[in-house]
């Protein structure tokens, strides 16, 4: 009887740690001294050294955005777009926000992510070589981009695009602008 209450102990603990997400990250957590771009249907936050761009200063397709500049060249980029598509659902979302990478690029795969507030979201990873316009990053140069794509509550469809010069943004940042992600 011992030995049977002892196993339901431990049982009940693996389950309670397992709820509580202990060794995970906090989806829809924003680390100390980050910025935020809230929208209507998604925030996104980013790390120090971005600055976010005003409506007058970002793309005319997107909600929100921030950028990073290193001797007066984008390095990485961060934007929010909402309503791109009628989607009716994360995959037809996914697709949609694919279909804007620029031609040439090798996209490396979509997958399932969970994002806070999503009844479910794709991530689609991709490369591509700068053209070495608008500021961004020389001619040539291998840039690695992320777009999170998905539905918000109001059935809207939203994607979540990073695009870094290669080594600009650390893989850990990468991973907190996802964990941060709340959709409403």
């Amino acid at each position: 009887m011992k030995t049977r209450r002892v196993l339901l102990a431990a049982a009940l603990l693996t389950a309670s740690v397992a709820l509580t997400g202990c060794g995970g990250s906090d989806a829809g957590s924003v680390p100390d001294g980050w910025g935020t771009l809230k929208t209507k249907g998604v925030d996104v936050s980013y790390p120090k050294g971005y600055e976010e761009q005003s409506a007058g200063e970002r793309g005319t397709h997107n909600a929100a955005a921030a950028v990073r500049t290193e001797g007066g060249r984008k390095v990485s980029v961060l934007t929010v777009q909402l309503g791109f598509t009628e989607a009716n659902s994360a995959e037809q979302a996914a697709i949609a926000a694919e279909a804007g990478i620029q031609m040439g690029a090798a996209v490396k795969g979509q997958k399932d992510v969970e994002l806070a507030g999503a009844d479910g979201a794709k991530r689609i990873d991709f490369t591509f070589k700068a053209t070495g316009e608008d500021g961004g990053p020389p001619k040539g140069t291998p840039v690695e981009g992320v777009i999170l794509a998905g539905l918000d509550s109001s059935d809207t469809a939203f994607a979540i695009r990073v695009d870094a010069q290669r080594g600009s943004l650390p893989d850990g940042d990468l991973d907190r602008i996802i964990d941060s992600v709340e959709v409403h």
